[in-house]
């Protein structure tokens, strides 16, 4: 069975993403089906019984630990980080605090609470964003206190918690995690200079590149396999960075089901060391 759709701001990626996964499941042999997360997910789990589920759910009630709890409670398997890495990596404050006290780099940061809370910071530019979004919703590069206090107030509509960070003059790569082991970086060049969610669904708007220095591939693969470890995270994981100017990673946030569409980068990484979309599906059943 592939989870998919769900409430969030990233519903209809997760449609596509679930799309190509039940696609590659059905060419693969298996009698796979397709589930929304609707108000009546838990009977329909009890109905149908999958031997395991596939979630492919981005955002809030799917990559965040819930769906997972549920899942664990009804005693059904499913590919991915269970509750527990689930909900860390979901907060963007929490992971960086965990991943500051393994001695990963990560940019600095505040997060804002409440709407009247005063901002307290003064490096600009700054990035604003939702703590506990994914695919750049509602992603913000901001240059000065005014821009950020209105940017503050726009997250603050689809999320309890905004994150204020350093914003890292530099190149934004990524790279994947499958099955303990770390993929080749792809370097994201976005031709409008932001990585946002416009950047990353268009097709056009985006060069990637792969990371052909060897020392920065295996310096970003090593903090990646230790991020996704620190986190306790499994099957596969999207670790993001930003590397600045002087050559420094700063590790910016962990997806713990990265989008699977046919501009993804995790099946981009894949397929790059030999391992097809099907292979890899394949590869996270078991």
């Amino acid at each position: 069975m592939v989870l998919m759709g769900g409430r969030s701001a990233e519903r209809e990626i997760s449609l596509k993403s679930g799309q190509a996964v039940l696609k590659a499941l059905q060419e693969l042999g298996h009698e796979a089906i397709a589930l929304d997360l609707t108000e009546d997910l838990c009977e329909k789990l009890r109905e149908t019984k999958p031997d395991k589920v596939f979630i492919a759910l981005h955002g809030p009630y799917g990559e965040d630990g819930r769906v997972q709890g549920l899942l664990d409670i009804l005693g059904i398997p499913y590919v991915g980080s269970g509750i527990l890495g689930s909900s860390i990596a979901m907060d963007k404050d929490i992971t960086k605090k965990v991943l500051s006290f393994h001695g990963i780099k990560v940019p600095k940061w505040v997060c804002i609470r409440d709407e009247k809370e005063e901002l307290n910071w003064d490096i600009y530019p700054a990035v604003v964003k939702p703590a506990d979004q994914g695919s750049s919703v509602g992603l913000f590069v901001v240059k000065d206190q005014k821009e950020a206090e209105e940017a503050i107030k726009k997250c603050f509509k689809i999320s309890k918690k905004v994150m204020v960070e350093e914003y890292i003059e530099g190149k934004d790569i990524t790279v994947g995690i499958l099955k303990e082991r770390a993929l080749p970086p792809i370097e994201i060049r976005p031709r409008k200079g932001v990585y946002d969610y416009e950047s990353k669904y268009t097709k056009g708007m985006t060069e990637y590149l792969f990371v052909e220095d060897e020392d920065l591939t295996q310096k970003l693969q090593e903090i990646a396999l230790l991020a996704h470890k620190s986190l306790e995270l499994k099957d596969l994981s999207r670790v993001d960075f930003r590397v600045g100017k002087d050559g420094t990673p700063y590790l910016l946030e962990v997806n713990t089901i990265p989008g699977l569409t046919e501009l993804s980068l995790f099946p981009m990484a894949c397929k790059r060391v030999g391992i097809d979309f099907k292979g890899l599906i394949n590869m996270l059943l078991f």
